[in-house]
């Protein structure tokens, strides 16, 4: 690990003798006064009396140091008064600017803990020995505030986590002008409804969660933040998993993610984090460059204080310059785009998993349709803006109709599945798994453009099977031109995506794909399950932009990535997403047939935007946007790795 633990850890343990602090002492922040350092920490102590009930209520202590490693004089620095804070006082994190210290903490309103109740509250102090003025911040779920100690261009900036309790949770910024807009309710009330202007994006995957750990410290290469992050932390199903990250923000934009270190710098593995109040975490909630060493202290389960630290120099190398953020398809705020058709027997139970083509500026989407008794055709949806369905047409225009898509038997779900749909010159090629409830194979068929906008459907070429005899094989699309005189085929023989370089698409009874190449998950990853194709690709002139599915072996909910391929050897891979740009986050995408799934299998380009089709839980159509200049320069930036220097 990064960082080394101090070795006469914890720094700080419950005091038996003293009642307010006998249970755990943690989640401590530093700051250094003079020659001295003042931690000031979240202790739990004996039950006390509130409204009847007998209860341990955290309060908030500060302790001395004259080296940053031994502290005494300990003492209760806030407690609970006020209504805002009645069931306690918790997680520090203090700050001096305008020569005060502004000590924001977690404050409890309710019990047993309810989200409306957590709140950030902000105790001012003039000395950190007693408190003159205290506030209630948010009027909604937060956490984890703190003020950055200067103005950045001439604006007070705190970063604060939202919606902690109140999933999904995001970490975001907030600036003023004047410190007293700091505890008005109705600039944050307002500053809540514009959300998603302020958010800075930290989650890998949405089951993750991220929690601002210490405040902000200033560089000469951003303000560093040291902050927790939970992998699994809203997961019912897997255990969570602690980390102390990092990142470096722009010092004129702290929005924006100028470097990160990828991996964790802390995990839980020592006695004292793995065994207390709550087992196995780290928490980090205090740091401070002191010399040549950084130095960062955490909460240890819940019920030390403890302190780990690394020379500057070597840490600050450990960043990732201009690491990429993480881009995020932006969903139709109307999805789903179609439903299940109760009057349609052939659509009655599902409708998912649509290819796209723009034809003359409309958008057709070819989508996959379900009966009651699982048999899978395709149907059409037209739009003319690529948002609104303007057109649902009442019968497939694809129906199964050869041996190799029709089931053996009743009750066995077959049929035509997943399309995928590519255009070359005047003809539409289709690309899709065709299942006899035994064997799922790829099948490949072709319209000519005239005959599909004259919707003369009995025109369909008789599909041929291209898989390779006796193997299971899906997600399949063709490239749009030939590369190298060959066409090119990309499919999925689990766990891989394969390819295969064709001379034509003829594919007699005895012409099968051969799988000359492959592409492997990645190891540790969203997408170490397994992974397969999404939609066909994408020109541009830095490569073949392709999105891909990806499953984890963890929670095994599909998620959506990107590969950036070389224009002239499509086996060479030259950048892709480090973190899923689409996943399950709604209803409808986490329960349905099958549940926690995002599948695209097509997309159109309008100008700089790709508009993304894909099914929700096996259930329904929905759509989401991206930018295409914003999506080439996250895989740009992935594709090389640059690391801070520092002297």
């Amino acid at each position: 690990m990064l960082l080394q633990r101090y070795s006469q850890n914890p720094i700080l343990l419950p005091n038996s003798k003293s009642k307010w602090e006998n249970q755990a002492v943690f989640n401590g922040t530093i700051i250094k006064r003079d020659n001295q350092y003042v931690l000031v920490y979240r202790a739990i102590g004996e039950e006390s009396e509130v409204d009847t009930r007998k209860l341990r209520l955290s309060v908030i202590g500060r302790a001395d140091s004259i080296d940053s490693y031994n502290f005494k004089n300990r003492k209760i620095l806030i407690y609970p008064e006020l209504e805002w804070e009645k069931y306690g006082c918790e997680d520090p994190r203090v700050t001096k600017i305008d020569n005060r210290y502004f000590i924001f903490y977690t404050a409890l309103a309710n019990y047993p803990p309810n989200y409306s109740g957590i709140r950030v509250g902000v105790a001012l102090s003039d000395d950190l020995e007693k408190i003159e003025q205290k506030y209630l911040v948010t009027p909604f779920n937060a956490k984890a505030m703190a003020i950055f100690p200067e103005k950045i261009n001439n604006l007070y900036t705190v970063i604060l986590t939202v919606n902690t309790d109140n999933p999904p949770t995001y970490v975001a910024l907030a600036q003023f002008e004047k410190i007293e807009t700091l505890w008005d309710l109705n600039f944050w009330n307002e500053w809540y409804k514009d959300l998603d202007r302020y958010k800075i994006s930290l989650k890998r995957v949405d089951s993750d969660g991220v929690e601002i750990g210490a405040p902000a410290i200033k560089t000469n290469y951003g303000w560093l933040l040291i902050y927790s992050y939970i992998k699994h932390y809203f997961s019912s199903r897997i255990k969570r998993e602690f980390r102390i990250e990092s990142i470096l923000l722009d010092q004129n934009n702290p929005q924006k993610i100028v470097g990160r270190i990828h991996g964790p710098q802390l995990i839980p593995q020592q006695a004292y984090e793995r065994i207390g109040t709550v087992p196995d975490v780290v928490f980090p909630s205090g740091a401070l460059i002191d010399g040549n060493r950084i130095k960062v202290y955490y909460g240890a389960a819940d019920t030390f204080c403890a302190l780990a630290e690394a020379d500057l120099a070597e840490f600050m190398r450990s960043f990732e310059i201009n690491s990429p953020g993480t881009v995020k398809c932006k969903k139709f705020p109307d999805n789903p785009i179609l439903s299940p058709k109760p009057e349609h027997k052939w659509e009655t139970k599902a409708v998912f998993n649509p290819a796209a083509i723009e034809i003359n500026r409309k958008t057709y989407i070819i989508y996959r349709t379900t009966s009651e008794d699982n048999i899978s055709n395709l149907g059409l949806a037209i739009s003319n803006n690529g948002i609104i369905i303007d057109e649902r047409i009442d019968n497939p225009i694809y129906p199964l109709r050869t041996n190799f898509e029709k089931p053996s038997s009743a009750r066995i779900p077959g049929g035509c599945e997943d399309p995928r749909v590519t255009r070359i010159d005047n003809t539409l090629y289709m690309l899709y798994t065709a299942y006899d409830g035994l064997l799922p194979r790829l099948a490949i068929t072709s319209i000519s453009v005239e005959d599909f906008l004259d919707r003369n459907w009995n025109n369909w070429k008789i599909p041929k099977i291209i898989s390779p005899p006796n193997m299971a094989d899906k997600d399949g699309m063709l490239f749009p031109k030939k590369i190298n005189n060959k066409y090119v085929i990309f499919h999925r023989i689990e766990p891989n995506i394969c390819i295969d370089y064709v001379d034509d698409l003829n594919f007699d009874d005895s012409s099968y794909l051969k799988i000359t190449s492959i592409i492997t998950p990645h190891n540790r990853t969203w997408d170490e399950g397994k992974i397969g194709i999404s939609t066909p690709p994408l020109e541009t002139k830095e490569g073949w932009v392709i999105f891909y599915h990806g499953i984890s072996k963890i929670d095994q909910h599909y998620r959506i990535g990107v590969l950036l391929l070389d224009l002239y050897d499509v086996t060479k891979v030259i950048g892709w997403t480090p973190y899923p740009i689409l996943e399950p986050e709604t209803n409808f995408e986490k329960r349905g047939v099958i549940n926690d799934v995002v599948f695209p299998c097509g997309y159109v380009l309008k100008d700089d935007l790709i508009f993304l089709y894909y099914g929700g839980a096996d259930k329904v159509v929905c759509g989401a946007t991206v930018s295409l200049n914003e999506l080439l320069k996250y895989l740009l930036n992935s594709r090389s790795t640059k690391y801070l220097e520092y002297p």
